[in-house]
């Protein structure tokens, strides 16, 4: 009878052992991507002329809860035209094939992140204390949640934005606005992951207190320039109107608040530790 394959811990494995343990958990993630990817393949319509080319039309949710925001206000707004002044057109041979292909790679790491988040933490946790890995449960779970929080903030309020705000934009009336298929993808692509990453703040504040690069004290003497830094990004991407700045300085703003709230609670977390080991060493003694 065949013996049963023994695990090895984390402190018996040498270097090769870590690399072998960490490609394959990159070759399952990688399939994860991968078999969504085919998925989103096949759906081609919905993902191109629903989810993709959403934001080139003048219907799209946020236009037109914008378009009612200014009109009960009594203000004209450019989100209440009829339809966006571009055309977004193809002009390489394999222009919309490669289009396909690349969008569904990207729909499958978005769509598979939990999983992705899953196998590396798999490969990290072994590493980790008892007491560290009791105390990150959730992290898949919150991790996930900020990150989609993220792909729809970008979806639905930074990229209909961009995009109106370039597409309307002119410098003379002789100058056409014609977007290639790539660049108005590359667009969306970058707000939405962007974002996504974006609000994966808290959690990345989190290991960095733990690892004592990070103190509250820190992120509160330079919040004004993470504030000023803040509104300068949002005068970027977003119409030159305040209110749509605001609308998108104000979530980032606010990660940055709960970030100090996080790296707070970390460190009194860490001191209450360090109390209780003192005291215990104490009675032994």
């Amino acid at each position: 009878m065949a013996k049963k394959k023994q695990t090895k811990s984390p402190d018996e494995m040498s270097f090769l052992d870590h690399l072998e343990e960490l490609r394959w958990h990159l070759i399952r993630s990688t399939l994860a991507v991968v078999i969504i990817g085919s998925v989103a393949f096949l759906m081609k319509r919905f993902i191109f002329d629903t989810v993709l080319l959403g934001p080139s039309y003048m219907d799209f949710p946020t236009y037109r809860l914008f378009c009612d925001i200014a009109t009960s206000i009594g203000f004209d707004s450019a989100f209440c035209a009829d339809k966006l002044p571009f055309t977004i057109q193809s002009r390489q041979m394999a222009g919309q094939f490669s289009a396909h292909i690349w969008t569904s790679i990207w729909a499958g790491f978005i769509v598979g992140f939990p999983y992705v988040l899953w196998e590396m933490w798999k490969f990290i946790s072994p590493g980790l204390h008892d007491n560290e890995r009791k105390n990150s449960r959730g992290f898949i779970l919150i991790a996930s949640f900020l990150f989609f929080m993220g792909v729809l903030f970008g979806y639905y309020v930074v990229a209909p934005l961009s995009i109106n705000f370039l597409g309307t934009y002119q410098v003379s009336e002789v100058v056409l606005n014609e977007f290639d298929l790539d660049s108005y993808i590359g667009t969306l692509k970058a707000s939405v992951l962007a974002c996504g990453i974006l609000f994966e703040l808290p959690i990345v504040i989190f290991f960095l207190t733990k690892v004592g690069l990070v103190t509250p004290e820190i992120m509160k003497k330079y919040r004004k320039i993470a504030l000023v830094i803040v509104l300068i990004l949002s005068a970027v991407i977003t119409p030159p109107d305040v209110a749509s700045q605001i609308i998108v300085a104000i979530p980032v703003i606010g990660l940055y608040q709960i970030s100090i709230y996080i790296s707070q609670f970390v460190l009194k977390r860490e001191a209450k530790k360090e109390a209780k080991l003192a005291m215990q060493r104490t009675k032994k003694s």
